[in-house]
């Protein structure tokens, strides 16, 4: 096993030890020096305090947890096959005619009743009130509409949004930022996907429910227990103590108090930098999520989706057993360990269920409920995933319960690149990175030809360079995906199953129930041997 986690220095906190030699469980020098010019953890904590609770720079980073976990998703590999085509639709023989790669449907959907169809059983984790997440909104939506998935917007937009205008009950009247948000990725919905919205505790305050429905018809809401980075409420920082005590007065908590006139003179003098908007936490009882759940449904809500974090196997029953009772139409699981931007590092790389645990779990509960006649909720699992093979395993361990893998950081980061290539061809300024495909837009993004012919002629110049990159890499997640399923003879995606899976360890086995690679169809090919 690798080293579980070195607290007191990583590049997400700008920490470094001075010494090769490190006390594991501290993360310590062996050797601390009075004179030592840093810069591990304690010795930037010592001025700068708070700060280190968080990666940064703020607002120009993504996180996730590098603990190094006893079983992840890379201790099973997948299985091959060398005959037989499962799923390729009623009346097809297969054969090396019919069962090729590019034959394979990746299209999936979710919900109880009123269903959504996604071409790829993927979709964006939570995309909220975070800078990383605003300003790259438009990069984001317009990706995911033009992909065919699912874009989540996130919990606080409106409760943000600096243009909030609240009635004499404190109840949203108008929320430009949100607005725009709809907006953009409605503009380019091609029929697959949706674009839902998450409410917290301030949220559900404010009326945001009531308000995306009223206004812009959203069909689907999600509720939020909390995600994989943290076990608190979402943050953002602020840089203004003006705004922070806007927030304070909309009734967020905010820290330290910019109410404070200790905390103002500090800010005045500049030791002061930024101010940190929390979100409460919620409290869950059955009874009182039930009465959520119908209340949303009373608004007009079509479909009613849960988000849950990584709690113990106690909420991730909760979680299940109520959202079979209330007929919640996803529950999406997010293991420990990522996060948009604004989650506390230390609780990030030591809180919570890791994902390959919780999901195993939560594919146990799932059974349980399903082998007593209880339908289960759609699910989606959360927590690392990043490439075709992830989302491969990830469907086939939860199957056939597992609709589709929510991805975070994964479908930020085209965005982003795609965004940052357009500011380095205007600035003629190419890494060589790029550069080496061409010093145009036609040249560099192979897929921008197949977005013209979405949006047409006249529209492709108004489309951000990070939306192609995200329809860019999720042409990539398509393709490789199709070529896995083939390979395990699996031509649509409700044909995968646990047994297209091997354990490399036995401890992967205990934890997952995936049997030994070993063990895997030993049975059958004793049988063989014996014929």
């Amino acid at each position: 096993m690798g080293n579980l986690s070195r607290p007191n220095s990583n590049d997400a906190t700008g920490t470094a030890n001075r010494s090769r030699s490190v006390v594991p469980m501290s993360g310590l020098c062996s050797r601390c020096i009075d004179g030592c010019t840093g810069n591990c953890e304690v010795f930037k904590a010592t001025f700068r305090g708070r700060e280190l609770l968080y990666p940064g720079p703020f607002g120009e980073v993504t996180a996730g947890a590098d603990k190094d976990y006893p079983v992840d998703y890379s201790h099973f590999n997948i299985q091959g096959y060398a005959l037989g085509a499962k799923g390729l639709g009623e009346g097809i023989v297969g054969d090396p005619d019919t069962a090729t790669f590019p034959m394979v449907n990746t299209e999936t959907e979710y919900g109880w009743d009123k269903k959504v169809k996604m071409r790829l059983p993927i979709f964006t984790g939570a995309l909220g009130s975070t800078e990383i997440a605003r300003k790259n909104w438009e990069h984001f939506a317009i990706g995911a509409a033009l992909s065919g998935i699912t874009i989540v917007c996130g919990e606080n937009v409106c409760g943000i949004d600096p243009e909030l205008e609240l009635d004499s009950n404190n109840k949203i009247v108008k929320s430009p930022e949100m607005d725009r948000r709809i907006e953009i990725y409605k503009r380019y919905h091609q029929g697959y996907g949706e674009i839902l919205v998450q409410m917290n505790v301030e949220d559900t305050r404010l009326g945001v429910a009531e308000y995306v429905h009223n206004k812009h018809g959203l069909d689907t809401i999600e509720l939020k227990w909390g995600q994989g980075a943290k076990c608190i409420g979402g943050e953002i920082k602020v840089a203004s103590i003006e705004r922070a005590l806007e927030l304070q007065r909309r009734g967020y908590i905010v820290t330290p108090d910019p109410s404070n006139k200790t905390i103002q003179s500090a800010f005045q003098d500049g030791a002061l930098k930024e101010f940190e908007r929390h979100s409460r936490m919620g409290f869950i009882s059955e009874d009182g999520f039930l009465a959520e759940v119908q209340r949303l449904k009373d608004i007009g809500f079509k479909r009613i989706t849960l988000k849950t974090g990584a709690y113990s196997l106690k909420e991730l029953a909760m979680a299940i057993k109520w959202g079979s009772k209330a007929n919640i139409d996803l529950l999406t699981i997010d293991g420990s360990g990522g996060g948009t931007g604004m989650s506390p590092w230390r609780m990030m790389e030591e809180w919570g269920m890791p994902g390959i645990y919780l999901h195993s779990a939560a594919y146990d509960f799932c059974k349980k409920l399903a082998d007593s006649g209880e339908r289960p909720p759609d699910i989606a699992f959360a927590g690392g995933f990043s490439s075709e093979d992830g989302i491969f395993k990830g469907l086939a361990l939860g199957s056939p319960f597992v609709k589709a893998i929510c991805m975070g950081r994964a479908l930020m980061i085209p965005g982003m690149v795609g965004k940052n290539i357009a500011k380095w061809l205007k600035e003629d300024k190419l890494p060589k990175t790029v550069s080496r495909f061409g010093s145009t837009v036609e040249e560099i993004f192979v897929n921008h030809e197949a977005v013209k012919e979405i949006v047409g002629a006249d529209d492709i110049k108004n489309i951000p360079l990070g939306a192609i990159g995200l329809y860019s890499y999720c042409d990539k997640i398509c393709v490789g995906l199709q070529q896995l399923m083939a390979g395990t003879r699996n031509f649509s995606l409700s044909s995968i199953s646990r047994k297209d899976l091997m354990s490399l360890t036995e401890e992967c086995a205990k934890v997952t129930g995936i049997p030994y690679l070993m063990e895997a169809y030993r049975e059958e090919a004793e049988a063989i041997l014996d014929s």
